[in-house]
C-alpha cells in the first residue's frame, strides 16, 4: 500500500486518531493564518476601523464557503467507506465525480456571491464609513472561492484515504506566501484591504494546485483510466444527498453568525473591532476541535466500511477526552494572557478590554463546544448526515433567539454577544450527544455496511 494511503480499521484507536488529527491541527493553524495575517496586518497597519470592515465580511464569505466545504466532506465520506470496503473502483467514481460537482458548485457560488455582497453588507446594517472597503475585501475574496472549493475537496479526499500530511506540506508554503504577499500589497504597493484580500484567494489557489498535481504523481486513486474520468450521474448525486446536509447545516450556522455579526455591528466600530479580534482567536481554538472531528469522520468510516461498529465507539470516547483536556487547557491559557493575546491584533484600550473579556467568557465553554465537533465527526462519518441539518437549524434558533431575549430583555449590552455563542454552544452539544445516544448512527452504519457488502458480491 501507498505510503499515501492509510488504513485506520487496525491498530490503536487514540493512537491512530491522534497521529491523523496532529498534521491536520497543524494545517489548520497554518490555513487559520491567512485570516490571522490578513486581521493583524490590517488593524496594525491599516487602523482598527479596517479591521472592523475586514471583520464585517467574515460571516457572509464563511456561508458561501461553507456550501463547498459540506460537499467535499460528503464526498469524503463516501471514499472512506468505500475504501474500508476494498471497493476501489468506487473510490476513483467517487474522486472523480465529486471533483465535478465541485468545479460547478465553486464556479457558480463565485458568481453569485461576488454580485450580491454590496446589497447583503447594507442589509447588515455596515456603518457607511467602512462599507466600501467591506464591498471591496469580500468581493475579491468571493471570486477566488473556486479556490477555496478546489482546496477543500483535495483535502477532504486524501484524508478519506488516510493521508493528512500532504495538505499541510502545501498549506505550509502558501501560510508563509500568504504573508509576504500580504506584506507587498499592503505597505508598499498600498492596495488597502484588496491587497489583503489578493493575497488570500492567490495563496488558497497555489495550495490547490499544488495539492492536486502532488496527488496525480503520488496517490495510486489518482492515476484515472478514461472509464474512471467518465461522469456518472449516480455517484454525483450521492456526493449531493451526502454532502448536501453537511453543507446546509454549515450554511445555517454562517446565517446564525451573519446575525450575530449584525447583533454587533448596532454596537458600533470599536465593539466591531472586539469581536472581529476574538473571533479571528476563537477559529485559531476550534482548529483542534476541527482537526479531531476529520479524523474521528475518516477513521468512523473506514470502520464501518470494514463493518466494525465496536471500534467506532471506542475511538469516540478516546477521542471525547484528548477534546475535552485540550479545552480546559486553552481555559488556564485564556484567564492568564488573554490581554497580550488581544494586543497581537489592535493597540486600542478599549478594544483590548472588551476582547480580553470576550475570551475569558468564551474559554469556560470549550468542553460543550468539543462534544458539538467530536459528536460531528463520528455521526457524518457513519452517514447520519441528515442530523447535521437539524443541528444547524438548533445552531440559528439559539444565536437569534438567545441574541434577541439578551439584548432586548436584559441590561448586559455589548456582553450578550458573547454570552449568545457560549449558550449556543451548550445547547447544540447536548443534542449531539442525545442524537448520539439515540443509536440512529448505528442503523445508518448497518444500511451502508449490507449495502458494501452487496456491492463485493
Amino acid at each position: 500500500m501507498s505510503r499515501y494511503i492509510k488504513n485506520m480499521t487496525e491498530g490503536n484507536e487514540a493512537r491512530l486518531i491522534l497521529m491523523f488529527a496532529l498534521p491536520l491541527v497543524a494545517g489548520n493553524l497554518f490555513q487559520q493564518l491567512y485570516n490571522i495575517a490578513d486581521s493583524a496586518i490590517v488593524g496594525q497597519f491599516l487602523g482598527y476601523d479596517k479591521l472592523a470592515a475586514v471583520g464585517s465580511t467574515g460571516s457572509l464569505t464563511f456561508l458561501f464557503y461553507s456550501i463547498c466545504n459540506g460537499l467535499s466532506v460528503g464526498a469524503g465520506i463516501l471514499v472512506a467507506q468505500s475504501f474500508g470496503a476494498a471497493l476501489h473502483r468506487e473510490v476513483k467514481k467517487f474522486i472523480v465525480n465529486s471533483a465535478y460537482v465541485l468545479l460547478a458548485v465553486g464556479i457558480l457560488i463565485s458568481i453569485i456571491s461576488t454580485l450580491v455582497a454590496e446589497p447583503v453588507l447594507k442589509l447588515l446594517d455596515t456603518p457607511e464609513t467602512i462599507l466600501p472597503e467591506a464591498v471591496r475585501y469580500m468581493q475579491i475574496n468571493c471570486i477566488g472561492t473556486v479556490a477555496v472549493a478546489a482546496y477543500n475537496w483535495i483535502s477532504a479526499i486524501l484524508r478519506s484515504l488516510g493521508d493528512s500530511k500532504t495538505p499541510l506540506i502545501f498549506l505550509i508554503v502558501a501560510s508563509i506566501l500568504n504573508i509576504i504577499l500580504d506584506i507587498i500589497f499592503v505597505l508598499p504597493l498600498n492596495m488597502g484591504v484588496g491587497g489583503a484580500a489578493l493575497a488570500t484567494i492567490i495563496s488558497q489557489g497555489v495550495s490547490a494546485i499544488a495539492s492536486i498535481v502532488f496527488a496525480i504523481k503520488k496517490n495510486p486513486y489518482f492515476r484515472l483510466s478514461k472509464e474512471d474520468l467518465s461522469y456518472s450521474s449516480s455517484h454525483s448525486q450521492r456526493v449531493v444527498k451526502i454532502g448536501l446536509p453537511i453543507a446546509l447545516q454549515s450554511g445555517m450556522i454562517s446565517i446564525s453568525m451573519i446575525f450575530l455579526q449584525k447583533t454587533a455591528n448596532a454596537f458600533g466600530e470599536t465593539v466591531m473591532a472586539a469581536y472581529t479580534a476574538s473571533m479571528k482567536i476563537e477559529q485559531l481554538i476550534h482548529q483542534p476541535f476541527i482537526s479531531l472531528n476529520a479524523a474521528l469522520s475518516t477513521f468512523t468510516g473506514q470502520n464501518i466500511g470494514a463493518a466494525k461498529l465496536d471500534r467506532v465507539e471506542k475511538g469516540y470516547k478516546k477521542t471525547i477526552i484528548m477534546a475535552c483536556a485540550f479545552g480546559l487547557f486553552m481555559l488556564c491559557v485564556f484567564f492568564l494572557l488573554s490581554r497580550l493575546i488581544m494586543m497581537i491584533f489592535v493597540s486600542e484600550p478599549a478594544v483590548i478590554e472588551i476582547g480580553s473579556w470576550a475570551l475569558k467568557v468564551s474559554c469556560c465553554f470549550y468542553c460543550p463546544l468539543s462534544l458539538i465537533h467530536i459528536t460531528r465527526g463520528l455521526l457524518n462519518g457513519a452517514g447520519d448526515v441528515g442530523f447535521a441539518f437539524i443541528n444547524g437549524v438548533a445552531e440559528v434558533v439559539g444565536r437569534i433567539g438567545f441574541a434577541l431575549l439578551l439584548v432586548n430583555c436584559t441590561s448586559l449590552g455589548m456582553c450578550s454577544i458573547w454570552l449568545t455563542t457560549c449558550l449556543t454552544w451548550t445547547l447544540t452539544g447536548i443534542m449531539c450527544i442525545l442524537r448520539y445516544k439515540a443509536g440512529i448512527w448505528k442503523k445508518k452504519a448497518e444500511i451502508t455496511i449490507n449495502s458494501k457488502a452487496v456491492e463485493n458480491t
